[in-house]
C-alpha cells in the first residue's frame, strides 16, 4: 500500500483492534489472474504470531490460490470525500480521506475436520453466539456435509500495514473545519471519519 509517512498508523495494537472492528475484508491472490473474494476473517493474536483466520465456498477457484502462497487481506474502515471549500487556500483540491489496513503473509489450508469445526465454532461466537445451540443441534452428518463444501484457511501476517489518512497535512483550522463537517453529515461514515480525528486531535494533546 502506498503511504505517506505522515499518514501512517504504526501502533499494532490500533491496527489489529481495527482488523477486529472491521472484520469484513476483501482477500487478495495474484496467481495466473488476479482474484479477490470478501470474506469475514477472525483477527487473532498467537504470542508475537497475528493470524487471520477464514473459510471461502469450495466452488470458488481462489482456494487453490491460497494454498501454500502468500495473500494480501484489506480491511476498510470510514472514508468521505473532503471539500477544498474548508481549505484556507483559494487554490485547492478535493481530496478522500480515510482509514484502512493492509495485512499480507503466507497461507495454509486447513484440512482436519476437527480444526475446521473449530473455526466454523469460532466463527459463530465472533458474529452471532445465539447461533450455536441451533448449531450444535445439526445432526453430525448435515454438518459434515456442509464443512464439504468449504475451505478453511489461516494467513500468517509477516507485514502490515496501515494508513489513517485524517488530513494530518493541513492546519489545525482546516483540521477543525473538516472534522465539524463530518461530523454534521447526513452520512454515518463521514461521522465515524470525524471521530477518528477527534481521537487523532486528543492523542495529539496528550
Amino acid at each position: 500500500m502506498y503511504t505517506r509517512p505522515i499518514f501512517q498508523q504504526s501502533n499494532h495494537a490500533e491496527l489489529v483492534a481495527f482488523m477486529q472492528r472491521h472484520s469484513f475484508a476483501t482477500v487478495f491472490t495474484a496467481g495466473q489472474w488476479p482474484l479477490a473474494t470478501h470474506l469475514p476473517l477472525l483477527v487473532t493474536q498467537h504470542g508475537e504470531e497475528l493470524r487471520l483466520v477464514g473459510h471461502l465456498a469450495r466452488a470458488n477457484p481462489q482456494w487453490r490460490e491460497l494454498a501454500g502462497n502468500p495473500a494480501l487481506a484489506v480491511f476498510s474502515g470510514p472514508h468521505a470525500y473532503i471539500s477544498p471549500t474548508h481549505y484556507e487556500q483559494e487554490r485547492s483540491v478535493p481530496t478522500w480521506n480515510y482509514v484502512a489496513v493492509h495485512a499480507t503473509g503466507p497461507v495454509q489450508l486447513v484440512t482436519e475436520p476437527t480444526r475446521v469445526l473449530d473455526i466454523m465454532a469460532a466463527t459463530i461466537a465472533q458474529y452471532e453466539a445465539g447461533y450455536q445451540p441451533q448449531w450444535d443441534r445439526l445432526p453430525s452428518g448435515y454438518q459434515a456435509g456442509l464443512l464439504q463444501g468449504i475451505v478453511a484457511f489461516e494467513l500468517t501476517v509477516t507485514e502490515l500495514q496501515g494508513q489513517w489518512k485524517l488530513s494530518q497535512n493541513k492546519t489545525t483550522d482546516e483540521q477543525r473545519r473538516i472534522r465539524e463537517a463530518l461530523a454534521a453529515s447526513p452520512d454515518q461514515q463521514a461521522r465515524e471519519l470525524a471521530t477518528y480525528m477527534q481521537q487523532l486531535t486528543l492523542a495529539d494533546a496528550t
